[in-house]
């Protein structure tokens, strides 16, 4: 199997990188993690990067940013790029250029609750069910072609975090699963 050469883009814990990387210890994962792009110095994901010998770059420059990051994916020869806690938003320039390869994951069942502060708004809300959606990203904030979802029942009961938590859990499945379906697609 020739496996697509992946970028994963964190901000933050680096959970759903994890379970990317344990996905590739699978020899029929279509996806092999080239490069790993941060754009925060203190993304504690930076830290599966190191753990398991996957380049990573870390790009702190606002302005710059897509300019560095651009570089660096040409550079690695990138064919995906898997947005995993990625908290910026990406220009349309940059959405336009890889058009159809970068893939998002989000915390709700998209089309609802777009943007951030989602389990808040869930459960503000009075929601019967949430989950997640891994899609492609276009040049709308959250909008672009749905992948797969996920969901689960919410306990009125249940804390931001405790939602939070339950929503990781699924999304750790998701994202491999969708990567596997986009993979099956072409």
């Amino acid at each position: 199997m020739v496996k697509k050469r992946a970028c994963i883009f964190i901000s933050g814990s680096g959970t759903n990188l994890r379970s990317i990387i344990k996905s590739t210890r699978d020899y029929n994962f279509p996806i092999n993690i080239e490069l790993v792009i941060s754009n925060k110095k203190t993304a504690k994901g930076i830290h599966y990067a190191k753990k398991f010998s996957i380049p990573y770059q870390t790009i702190t420059n606002k302005t710059k940013f897509e300019h560095f990051a651009l570089r660096f994916i040409r550079l690695k020869k990138i064919q995906i790029i898997c947005l995993a806690g990625f908290m910026k938003i990406l220009s349309k320039d940059f959405v336009r250029k890889f058009r159809g390869k970068i893939v998002n994951i989000h915390p709700s069942l998209l089309p609802k609750f777009k943007g951030l502060d989602t389990f808040n708004r869930v459960l503000r809300a009075k929601e019967k069910f949430t989950g997640c959606t891994v899609h492609f990203v276009d040049e709308k904030l959250d909008n672009g072609k749905i992948i797969i979802k996920k969901r689960i029942p919410i306990n009125k009961d249940l804390s931001n975090k405790m939602l939070k938590n339950s929503v990781q859990v699924l999304e750790h499945k998701a994202y491999s699963e969708a990567i596997r379906k986009i993979h099956n697609l072409s």
